[in-house]
C-alpha cells in the first residue's frame, strides 16, 4: 500500500512538473508574441513617420511648381494683346466651325457633325480670345501634368520605403 502511495505521489509530482513546464512554455510564447507585436508596431510607426515626411516634401514641391506654372500662364494671358493686336483681331475671323471643333476637343467629345455652310460664318470670337483660351488651357494642362508627375513620385517613394526597393507583391 505504501508503494501505491509512493507511485501515486510520484505520478502527482510528474504531473505537476509537466503542468508547470507547459505553463512556462505558454508564458514564454506569449511573451515572444507580445514582443513581435511591439516590434511590428514600432516599425509601422517609423514607416508612417517616413511616409509623412515624404508626402510633405512632395506636396510642397508640387504646390511651388504649380504656382510657377499658374503665374507663367497668367503672364502669357496678359501678354495676348501684345502678340495679337486689335488689327490682327479685325483681320482674322474665327469661324463657327473652328469654335465648335475646339470646344469638342477641349471637352473630349466626339467631332461635331460635318462642317456646313453655317460653320464658315464668323463666330464673333476674336482671335485674341482664342489665344487667351489656348494659353489658359495649356496652363491647366501643364498644372495637371505636374500633379500627375508628383503623384507618381510620391507613389514610387512610398513603394521604396514600404518594400525596400523590391517590387510589391
Amino acid at each position: 500500500m505504501s508503494r501505491l502511495y509512493g507511485l501515486a505521489g510520484l505520478a502527482l509530482v510528474a504531473a505537476l512538473l509537466v503542468g508547470l513546464g507547459w505553463l512556462g512554455g505558454v508564458s514564454h510564447e506569449q511573451g515572444n508574441a507580445a514582443q513581435v507585436a511591439r516590434d511590428q508596431l514600432a516599425k509601422a510607426f517609423e514607416q508612417g513617420q517616413e511616409l509623412g515626411t515624404v508626402r510633405d516634401r512632395i506636396v510642397t514641391q508640387y504646390v511651388d511648381r504649380v504656382q510657377v506654372i499658374k503665374e507663367r500662364g497668367a503672364t502669357l494671358i496678359k501678354e495676348v494683346p501684345v502678340y495679337v493686336s486689335a488689327k490682327a483681331d479685325a483681320a482674322c475671323t474665327v469661324n463657327a466651325g473652328f469654335v465648335r471643333l475646339h470646344d469638342a476637343a477641349a471637352k473630349s467629345l466626339p467631332a461635331p457633325d460635318p462642317a456646313g455652310d453655317a460653320d464658315a460664318a464668323p463666330s464673333g470670337v476674336a482671335l485674341s480670345a482664342v489665344a487667351a483660351t489656348t494659353a489658359e488651357n495649356y496652363t491647366t494642362c501643364n498644372a495637371n501634368a505636374e500633379r500627375l508627375s508628383n503623384l507618381q513620385t510620391l507613389l514610387l517613394e512610398y513603394q521604396e520605403r514600404a518594400y525596400g526597393g523590391q517590387a510589391p507583391p
